[in-house]
């Protein structure tokens, strides 16, 4: 056997991410592995530069590529002319993609319709099953059956006012790992975006909730970027703990995610006003990714030292970035993963760890948290 070669088990070894042989082989059929070397006994043989670009191949993999566009990634220089049509070619499967989520929120809306029903909405839920079962849809007669089904579902709305707790029982994934309160942060979050299929992108550091609790306890300041979200906070809970609101980008007309992108860029007194946020203050970041990188980078600096950082802005390019930096400083966060995103989701976030604290100051069920984060 050739020295410093890797066998194939030895190649997946040394990449990890649940790679398996097979997946190699498979690989190789694809053209994204060229064929390896073999030795006297036939056995494939592998070296660093394989490893590298193996590695390579199970990131982007992670990260959703599909596998044609990933070989298509690794092939092209960036400077060639082919990247354009590489670009082409990923706009097109985004849209196929984006096809795909519209099929399966169709499908998912289906079924929240069906399973989001409280008890007074299920009295007729098992004749409508029933019916379903033989609804035959291959006729304008048979859609129109269809939605005399959901009128009929449809028809105890009239009687009750919506049960939103027992809704989410039904629909949430099981958070029984997680504490009481992050539960109800959860919740609220689900709530105000109207999408169970948030919960995946909710992300908090370990040691988030206590930090809040502990922050609004000492009645911090609580900082946001924009009056919007000011607007929308429980100032008469915070007002009770004694916290005060700051507000970065202060002019009332600013209202959108796109104003407040601009003015933070053109204006260096608001800029200047975040690297002067109190220490121990909760930074509060609904609408302007760039007000969550120059945080990121001012923490990362050891500029500033908020207790915790609430960033949830709007974005398709630089707010997924500046979710990542916050998500890589060594400091209590709460975010949403990607483009997802508002001042209102911000807002909620903050009004939800206000209301556990007020509502249940003794809860202690957050504390295993903070020991798992001492043991990691």
């Amino acid at each position: 056997m050739n020295a410093g070669c890797l066998t194939i088990k030895e190649l997946t070894d040394a990449v990890g991410g649940g790679l398996t042989p097979r997946m190699v082989r498979h690989y190789h059929q694809l053209g994204l592995l060229p064929q390896p070397v073999r030795s006297r006994s036939n056995y494939r043989l592998y070296t660093k530069k394989d490893v590298l670009r193996l590695q390579r191949i199970v990131a982007l993999k992670q990260q959703g590529f599909q596998l044609n566009h990933i070989r298509q990634i690794l092939e092209v220089e960036p400077e060639a002319e082919t990247t354009v049509n590489l670009m082409g070619q990923l706009q097109q499967q985004y849209r196929a993609v984006m096809q795909q989520i519209s099929q399966l929120r169709q499908t998912a809306s289906a079924l929240e319709g069906l399973l989001g029903r409280d008890r007074h909405c299920q009295i007729i839920q098992a004749e409508v099953l029933a019916q379903l079962k033989l609804l035959d849809v291959e006729t304008q007669a048979g859609l129109g059956g269809l939605e005399n089904l959901w009128s009929g579902l449809d028809a105890e709305i009239h009687t009750h006012s919506e049960a939103f707790t027992e809704s989410l029982q039904r629909l949430l994934p099981d958070l029984s790992n997680r504490s009481e309160i992050e539960q109800h942060l959860i919740s609220q979050l689900v709530l105000a975006s109207g999408d169970v299929s948030l919960v995946s992108f909710i992300k908090l550091s370990r040691g988030a909730i206590a930090a809040s609790r502990e922050a609004l306890s000492s009645s911090c300041q609580i900082v946001v970027d924009t009056q919007t979200v000011a607007a929308a906070l429980d100032q008469t809970r915070l007002l009770h703990l004694g916290c005060h609101i700051e507000t970065l980008i202060d002019n009332p007309h600013i209202t959108t995610a796109t104003e407040a992108e601009l003015a933070f860029w053109q204006h260096r007194e608001w800029r200047e006003k975040l690297q002067q946020v109190s220490q121990g203050c909760v930074l509060v970041v609904g609408y302007a990714p760039s007000v969550l990188l120059e945080a990121s980078i001012a923490i990362a600096n050891q500029k500033i030292q908020p207790a915790l950082v609430i960033g949830m802005p709007i974005g398709f390019s630089h707010a997924p970035a500046a979710k990542r930096q916050l998500m890589q400083q060594a400091i209590p966060y709460i975010t949403v993963e990607g483009t997802l995103g508002g001042g209102a989701l911000a807002a909620t976030a903050l009004n939800a760890l206000v209301e556990s604290l007020i509502d249940k100051p003794d809860c202690h069920c957050y504390l295993k948290d903070v020991v798992d984060s001492a043991e990691y």
